[in-house]
């Protein structure tokens, strides 16, 4: 059996402004565009993926907040409509999402077995899938033609520090790399989640009003070129040493753990990342991201 592998690992932030400025049929809300500079940095991250061979996305989001391990769709088929419950006047979506329930029990069985983290499996056919997970998946394939893998962000940040949580999720990853090597699949690995993440306090009239639209402080501009300087330049263990000052400091997403989990299953990737976009949504920074590691590691035969 050929050996799987990460083909590619992107951080994908999950703003549901950027759906419903493309008004997309699945969304109720219509815009008048918005956040350009975002949606064409997507648009470059769709078609580099589109030259990759892949089976399956596999997506770690920091809306589906778990306090009891880390859980995992299991079940072949979800629908639904999301309605994000922060700003349910952009966001009113019906889903249709796949899942690859056997990667997904595997990633599970290897974290328990090998990291003795405690993992679930979601198999409620009425559970809202949140909208961190859908709005990576239709920024990053809105055609909807692969499969998902789609993880819990185990709050544990909450009851510890963000210390236990990357170390959990540094476990976490290398439990998804293992088990997508022993699959045979060749997947793309998503951290639906921002950089800074301090938001604005009010809503302009009109939403997609770009002349509002800015990051909320010098000093967390400053947070997000240094994690972005790190990453094209292949740093990814000085990002996991600065990872709890910065997500501490600069409010990050990072708290869910997605971003120490992509770099942990990447192998703390020390080749350069292509930075596709980086813009502001309601005062949040976020860079669209991705590490080509097809082309720094070959499929091997078992």
């Amino acid at each position: 059996m050929p050996r799987g592998q990460i083909v590619a690992g992107c951080l994908a932030p999950h703003p549901p402004h950027l759906v419903y400025a493309e008004n997309p049929e699945q969304n109720e809300p219509r815009s008048e565009g918005g956040w350009e500079q975002l949606r064409w940095g997507y648009e470059r991250l769709r078609e580099s993926l589109s030259k990759i061979d892949h089976d399956v996305l596999v997506i770690l989001s920091p809306h589906w907040q778990t306090y009891v391990g880390t859980h995992f769709l299991g079940l072949d088929n979800f629908k639904g409509k999301s309605v994000d419950p922060v700003f349910p006047n952009l966001f009113r979506y019906t889903y249709d999402l796949d899942i690859d329930v056997e990667l997904s029990q595997a990633i599970a069985k290897e974290a328990m077995e090998e990291y003795n983290l405690p993992c679930k499996m979601m198999e409620n056919p009425d559970f809202r899938v949140d909208y961190g997970t859908i709005v990576t998946s239709h920024l990053v394939n809105p055609v909807f033609d692969k499969p998902l893998v789609v993880i819990s962000s185990n709050r544990s940040r909450h009851y510890y520090s963000v210390e236990v949580m990357q170390e959990m999720m540094i476990s976490l990853g290398k439990a998804t790399k293992s088990a997508i090597e022993k699959s045979g699949k060749k997947a793309v690995i998503l951290a639906s989640n921002s950089l800074s993440h301090r938001h604005f306090t009010t809503e302009s009239d009109i939403p997609e009003d770009m002349s509002k639209e800015h990051i909320t402080s010098h000093a967390m501009h400053l947070w997000d070129m240094r994690m972005i300087d790190h990453m094209v330049n292949g740093r990814a263990k000085d990002i996991l040493n600065e990872m709890p000052e910065f997500t501490e400091q600069s409010i990050a997403e990072s708290d869910g753990g997605g971003f120490s989990w992509l770099l942990s299953a990447l192998d703390e990737p020390e080749y350069p990342a292509i930075l596709h976009g980086y813009g502001t949504i309601i005062g949040t920074g976020n860079a669209i991201v991705e590490w080509p590691a097809y082309k720094h590691g070959g499929v091997a035969d078992e």
